[in-house]
């Protein structure tokens, strides 16, 4: 209780009276409720009054509460939370998400902790990994659920499941309530206890809303003459891409407001210092995507500006819920382009709502703040936001919100006042069309010398004359080589006899082959035991029996030239290999 009234907590929201009872009982829930009406708180106290009254030690390398966050900040967030309500208790409470170093994870999820605060992706790695298990979870917390179903985190989701024991406490909190979340908690809750303090996709009635019809090539100015007003002293500027966050974040800087960006492309410590700076009032801006409005729970939020109105009337519900949190009002202004029409639509069906609107299309009191020039003397260049033509055009950006109105790649131009250039005019020496002094050509023919095209007089070729008669070759002699004439006639052959050859008769009789002299072999030293010819018996081979000691082979004896010889100084019979 002292945590309690620490934090301002004396009267119970809707939803905490009807979620805390029905979760101290162990029962499943599903609960429906806008942004910023203490759900975390809701589902936070019974966690912590059941861990205090059954005390046991965290399972190693895993938890006893897991918590399941769409985002960093709001991971962050309901951690601190738990931290603050349980600061009498001594809870563990650790964090696991993308953007932080694993090695830090991995040792503050070592020893086991009592509730574990994560995003899915990277708890996914550390289960697969396994320097986390969820084998002894006792209470599974789902926290928005309907953005979870907008990033596309149903499949990680399942699988995370699948690690957890079935026999557990369910808890799902949504703003919304698609279908598809309705599909999943079937899935998952057993006999759950549905709280629905207000009807699906109600905004805060304390937010004073209101619409801005603009051109937008208009709305950085607009936004610049917002900020004029001393009311807004803390303010929530929400783009539709990172790039565009970044933009204006650089836009307002220069125009002397103090702006701050985060998004998902941020590392997690300049997400944390940028928050840091927004909560401490360093900061009178704070650009971001959708991915922050529902982790950013800061006190006193002056006005939510949507500079690009959402894609879903859904997160229009969750940005304008960053205001007129703990009982307390603030405004949410909206942006209008003619091109954003059907989303303004989309959002007034959704939220059943007719919102305020306000024309100023065609303003010419809209001038891009004044912008400290380099030139010299300091001096100030307003210029009035044209919009620029979306093709062509003397080529304009295409990215209309990339840099302010009337300023260039770094260069400083003098303004332009459109009138007409006082040229002093050029001083040519004047025609008077008369026709050129050409000298006259006489077209008389040329005085070539004449070609006679006689043949010319070549010197005869001194060639000795044919007389048809044939040449008389020297003969050739052939001194080396002695033929006999020959003469056609057939040539005489010595009488070949073909009588058989006579052969001396072999005589076959056997070879005698010097005996040789061996010595008795003497085999004192071997003692054989006598054979009787019987059956040899079988030694059964295995690896239970005992190694048989190898026999050596017999040696052969070498004849001459080193080849074995049998017996008899035969050579030994070979088999063939048939």
């Amino acid at each position: 209780m002292n945590a309690l009234s620490a934090k301002g907590y004396v009267t119970p929201t809707p939803i905490q009276a009807k979620a805390i009872p029905s979760a101290m009982e162990g029962r499943d829930l599903l609960g429906v409720a806008q942004t910023g009406t203490g759900k975390t708180a809701a589902f936070a106290l019974p966690i912590l009054h059941r861990l205090a009254k059954n005390p046991k030690p965290a399972p190693r390398r895993g938890c006893r509460v897991l918590v399941l966050s769409p985002t960093r900040e709001l991971a962050t967030q309901i951690a601190e939370s738990f931290r603050a309500y349980g600061q009498k208790q001594q809870v563990r409470v650790a964090t696991v998400f993308g953007g932080a170093k694993m090695s830090t994870q991995i040792k503050a999820l070592m020893g086991g902790v009592d509730v574990l605060v994560a995003t899915p992706g990277r708890l996914i790695d550390h289960l697969g990994q396994r320097t986390a298990q969820l084998g002894d979870t006792e209470i599974f917390v789902l926290d928005e659920a309907d953005q979870m179903l907008d990033l596309g985190f149903f499949r990680p989701i399942r699988q995370i499941v699948s690690h957890i024991p079935k026999e557990r406490q369910n808890m799902f909190f949504s703003a919304t309530m698609p279908t598809e979340i309705a599909k999943l908690a079937a899935e998952l809750l057993s006999d759950p206890v549905r709280i629905e303090v207000t009807p699906q996709a109600t905004t805060v009635e304390r937010v004073d809303q209101r619409v801005i019809f603009i051109e937008a090539g208009k709305k950085r100015a607009l936004l610049a003459e917002q900020f004029d007003d001393p009311a807004f002293s803390r303010a929530i500027v929400f783009t539709r891409t990172k790039h565009g966050a970044d933009r204006v974040a650089e836009y307002l800087e220069k125009v002397g407001i103090e702006a701050a960006a985060i998004h998902g492309d941020k590392r997690q410590g300049q997400r944390e210092r940028a928050l840091a700076d927004f909560k401490a009032g360093k900061v009178r801006a704070l650009v971001a995507t959708d991915i922050a409005a529902r982790g950013i729970d800061v006190d006193a939020v002056s006005h939510v500006v949507n500079y690009e109105l959402p894609m879903t009337p859904e997160a229009y519900v969750h940005r304008i819920g960053r205001t007129a949190r703990a009982g307390a009002g603030g405004s949410a202004i909206s942006f209008c382009a003619d091109d954003e029409r059907l989303l303004l639509r989309a959002i007034q069906k959704t939220t059943r709502q007719t919102l305020p609107a306000f024309d100023r299309r065609g303003d010419k009191s809209l001038v891009v703040p004044a912008v400290l020039t380099k030139s010299d003397g300091g001096e100030v260049e307003q210029r009035v936001a044209q919009p620029k033509a979306r093709n062509g055009g003397g080529g304009g950006y295409r990215d209309r919100d990339r840099r302010p109105e009337g300023q260039g790649r770094g260069r400083d131009y003098a303004p332009r006042d459109n009138a007409p250039r006082d040229q002093a005019p050029r001083d040519f020496a004047p025609r008077d069309q008369a026709p050129r002094d050409f000298a006259p050509r006489d077209h008389a023919p040329r005085d070539h010398a004449p070609r006679d095209h006689a043949p010319r007089d070549r010197a005869p070729r001194d060639f000795a004359p044919r007389d048809g008669a044939p040449r008389e070759h020297a003969p050739r002699e052939h001194a080396a080589r002695d033929h006999a004439p020959r003469d056609g006639a057939p040539r005489e052959h010595a009488p070949r006899d073909h009588a058989p050859r006579a052969h001396a008769p072999r005589d076959h009789a056997p070879r005698e082959h010097a005996s040789r002299d061996h010595a008795p072999r003497e085999h004192s030293a071997r003692d054989h035991a006598p054979r009787d010819h019987g059956p040899r018996p079988i030694t059964p081979r295995g690896p239970a029996t005992d190694a048989i000691r190898p026999t050596a082979a017999p040696v052969k004896a070498k004849g001459p030239g080193g080849r074995p010889q049998g017996p008899g100084g035969r050579r030994p019979f070979k088999r063939s290999a048939g």
